[in-house]
């Protein structure tokens, strides 16, 4: 289905659980948030119904995110419903992979091909400090756990932060030498509870290409990122800007939070309740949620922050 501005919309995010086992410093506070009730959230029935309403109106690519989705219980079931619907081409997962390694094998069986972890340092200190619980070793386990399962592409969303992993620029491509991973830099984004962060923060991702000035253009990958390669690698360097260089022209996707409501735009307040809907009623709803995404989302800076009513743990990114 096209949107108002002719763009084709094909993929929905969608946010299984509000609940995460890390705490990171740019998606909730140190106390973390108020859980929702269970019963608040969709159920997996739910989800499976709404995503084959989504099908039948075009979309063919399905990623779960949270918060952290494995933590909701009934996920690799959930993948298996999912990649059970007719045009179903892709079923992907976000995760900080900390819950990864005992369950990649079931879920690459499940029909998950690929999945996106976040990892925004290499330093195991960093890593507890911007997480608050967690910890490097865990993530790094389950991201070998993915590549022996044979997820592929494996990419590493790494929120690039002045004053506190800029420094690791180098050492973060260098990845992609040893390992077939996508490194993927995205501009850290004023949503939630990013207050804390200072206007140094906020640094544009050509930044990255200025650290590793071998760094080659390679395309993009199909989606938001700009790619890049150094030589000899096994893996690519991707570069996300929301902020120096939107890319809402191309937007192609919906978000479904976990408590039923669709988001035409990660940075605006609008939401479409579509929990309690069915059959001609629930289409008619993602319609007019397609038909109301923006043109594009409101300025974005250290000044101008999201209009979005929530914080990134509740979205999914």
């Amino acid at each position: 289905m096209l949107d108002s501005y002719g763009r084709k919309i094909e993929y929905l995010r969608i946010s299984i659980t509000d609940r995460c086992n890390y705490r990171c410093v740019y998606c909730m506070p140190p106390e973390g948030v108020e859980k929702m009730e269970h019963c608040d959230m969709l159920t997996l029935e739910e989800i499976e119904e709404i995503a084959r309403a989504f099908v039948r109106l075009g979309v063919k690519k399905l990623r779960l995110t949270g918060g952290e989705p494995l933590a909701r219980k009934g996920l690799v079931d959930l993948c298996r419903r999912l990649g059970a619907i007719e045009g179903v081409e892709d079923i992907s997962l976000t995760t900080n992979a900390s819950l990864l390694a005992p369950v990649a094998a079931q879920l690459r069986e499940a029909g998950v091909r690929r999945v996106n972890v976040s990892l925004d340092t290499l330093d195991a200190e960093k890593f507890k400090k911007i997480t608050r619980v967690g910890r490097l070793s865990d993530a790094i386990e389950g991201i070998r756990a993915a590549l022996a399962v044979g997820m592929s592409p494996v990419k590493l969303n790494t929120v690039l932060i002045g004053g506190f992993n800029d420094d690791e620029i180098p050492a973060l491509v260098g990845l992609t030498r040893l390992y077939p991973v996508d490194v993927r830099f995205i501009e850290l984004m004023p949503i939630g509870h990013t207050t804390e962060f200072g206007a140094e923060a906020y640094l544009p991702c050509s930044v990255v290409l200025e650290r590793v000035p071998e760094l080659t253009p390679a395309g993009t990958d199909g989606g938001v990122a700009k790619l890049y390669t150094l030589p000899d690698a096994l893996g690519r360097v991707g570069l996300i800007s929301p902020l120096s260089s939107h890319f809402c022209a191309e937007c192609n996707r919906m978000r479904l939070t976990s408590d039923g409501k669709l988001k035409p735009c990660l940075h605006s307040r609008q939401e479409i309740p579509v929990r309690g809907l069915h059959g001609e009623e629930l289409e008619a709803a993602i319609k007019n949620a397609i038909l109301c995404k923006p043109q594009m989302h409101v300025e974005l800076s250290a000044e101008h922050r999201s209009e979005s009513a929530r914080n990134m743990n509740q979205i999914g990114g």
